[in-house]
């Protein structure tokens, strides 16, 4: 399992023109020392090749890989041009929400539909999509995510999956061979994987496998760096001594 961080965690900043892309990723690559970036489609200051070519180019320079490109706008009028974004950005992976829970029984096809639809533009781009499990959407749970992958039937469409935001009987592990990208959000990094805090553990042993990215954020948008720079340290520390053990356990 690799750590990455959207621009959705300084999303305050970029929006004030406090901190811009540029420097996000510079601060992403010198002060987080992640190993990659998903970038917020929200935050581009400009949408042309020349731009999204040097946003790539830096990425490569500064050592990180473009994991995805989080599009909340997905499923909506003209989600085809986040495709057409993650190939300039060499972004393998477009995330995309299910839509909001809803009491008209129309709504489960209507969004299993337009989820085929970009699918299917998806396999045209080469571009995989990534439906995450946001708490109020239609694939909260993990019967409504193996329930739109079944009705969806494409091999265009993995998961986002948040372990963390399933219920205490439900079982995400089953899930996890269907994943492309695992998210997380910390509320409060000062405890983050500490050694009193279980959170970090829990969402690594519900990943127990997983080789792909994981995308950490945190809630506090306009906070200082520091803390959720010494998180994301903790939690790699506590990822390497799992891998540890793992390594020289008796099989």
């Amino acid at each position: 399992m690799k750590i990455a961080s959207s621009s959705a965690s300084f999303a305050q900043l970029l929006d004030s023109g406090v901190l811009t892309q540029l420097e996000w990723l510079d601060l992403c690559a010198s002060e987080l020392e992640l190993d990659g970036v998903v970038f917020d489609s929200r935050h581009f200051p400009r949408r042309d090749g020349d731009y999204f070519a040097q946003l790539k180019k830096i990425a490569v320079d500064l050592g990180l890989t473009v994991a995805a490109l989080a599009a909340h706008d997905g499923l909506e009028a003209g989600g085809e041009r986040r495709l057409e974004e993650a190939l300039a950005l060499g972004a393998p992976l477009v995330i995309v929400t299910a839509s909001p829970a809803a009491e008209n029984p129309a709504a489960w096809g209507e969004c299993a539909g337009a989820l085929a639809a970009l699918a299917a533009a998806a396999k045209a781009h080469n571009v995989t999509l990534a439906l995450r499990n946001a708490p109020g959407s239609l694939c909260a749970s993990v019967g409504d995510c193996k329930r739109m992958l079944k009705d969806v039937d494409s091999a265009w469409l993995r998961l986002a999956l948040d372990a963390t935001s399933f219920g205490a009987l439900e079982r995400p592990s089953d899930l996890v061979a269907k994943t492309a990208i695992a998210t997380h959000t910390i509320f409060d990094p000062s405890v983050f994987a500490a050694p009193n805090d279980s959170d970090a553990r829990r969402m690594l042993a519900s990943l127990h496998g997983f080789r792909g990215f994981t995308c950490v954020d945190r809630s506090d948008q306009s906070g200082p760096p520091n803390a959720f720079h010494d998180a994301l340290a903790r939690l790699q520390a506590l990822k390497a001594d799992g891998d540890r053990t793992a390594v020289f356990q008796p099989r």
